[in-house]
């Protein structure tokens, strides 16, 4: 079989999805790189990896407390929104901006330990969600100091975590190949997403368009994709009304998503570990 044979074989969807499972399988291997690599960056701390949970949970309050005097707002809602924006914010920006550098920082494993491509980008979005785990206690102090009513509905959250999940693996897959690939990638990422970071509801909300009589963009800022996502997290946890519009954006992109990571699996996973 000729080079030429081989890399035609190697680009079929069934490797590609061979290598999603191969690394699913792999999970004993993620779950503890994913711990070690929280662990490690504490080293030597005392608090270990609450000092992210203390460093949210200040950043949270802060940012509550002064855009609720600045807008006029009830602290009692804005504080939990807030609380809660920041939270699933560090989640989608970790997967992004840490999803475009995931097989350029494991290079040395990738070449290596031979291991599905997959589970680096398992390990990447498990560590995020141990992460959450951590952060989320934040959120869950502040719901006893103003507590909120609940009902059956409030438990879509899990669905909207898991569907959150499937889209960090797919862009960790299209923007880690993408920037291994292009290393302009990274950087472009950075600006982008700080950009979109004040684009999204996250310390603002549609009473503070409202208030500064621009109520026009509510319209506009819903074509930012990053506000369904949060919404459908968002919203179950403050007990908040749920627009399914908000659903159906995000199920249509983590399919169209998990499209395009397959087209960029079949084609491009053979060439990772040679443009590492």
């Amino acid at each position: 079989m000729t080079f030429t044979d081989a890399a035609g074989d190697s680009k079929t969807f069934g490797r590609a999805w061979g290598d999603l499972v191969g690394g699913f399988h792999k999970r004993e291997l993620w779950w503890h790189l994913g711990w070690q690599d929280i662990k490690q960056k504490y080293r030597r701390s005392v608090l270990g990896p609450f000092w992210i949970t203390i460093a949210t949970g200040t950043t949270a309050v802060a940012m509550g407390a002064l855009y609720s005097k600045l807008f006029h707002l009830e602290l009692s809602e804005h504080l939990p929104y807030v609380t809660l924006g920041l939270i699933i914010w560090n989640l989608i920006n970790a997967s992004i901006l840490e999803g475009a550098e995931v097989f350029i920082a494991n290079e040395g494993l990738i070449k290596q330990l031979p291991t599905p491509l997959s589970v680096h980008v398992y390990r990447l979005v498990w560590r995020q969600l141990l992460l959450f785990a951590h952060n989320i206690v934040i959120y869950l102090v502040i719901a006893i100091i103003y507590p909120k009513p609940w009902s059956w509905a409030d438990l879509t959250v899990i669905p909207a975590l898991a569907l959150i999940m499937l889209n960090c693996v797919w862009v960790s897959f299209c923007f880690g190949i993408l920037s291994t690939r292009y290393r302009d990638i990274g950087p472009l990422l950075g600006s982008l997403v700080q950009l979109l970071f004040f684009m999204t509801p996250i310390i603002w909300n549609a009473d503070t368009l409202q208030q500064q009589g621009a109520g026009r963009w509510s319209k506009i800022i819903e074509l930012n994709p990053l506000l369904h996502y949060l919404d459908i997290l968002r919203a179950p946890l403050l007990g908040a009304h749920q627009e399914p519009r908000h659903w159906v954006v995000v199920i249509v992109l983590t399919v169209l998503g998990w499209c395009a990571a397959a087209i960029a699996l079949r084609q491009y996973r053979a060439r990772v570990p040679y443009w590492v």
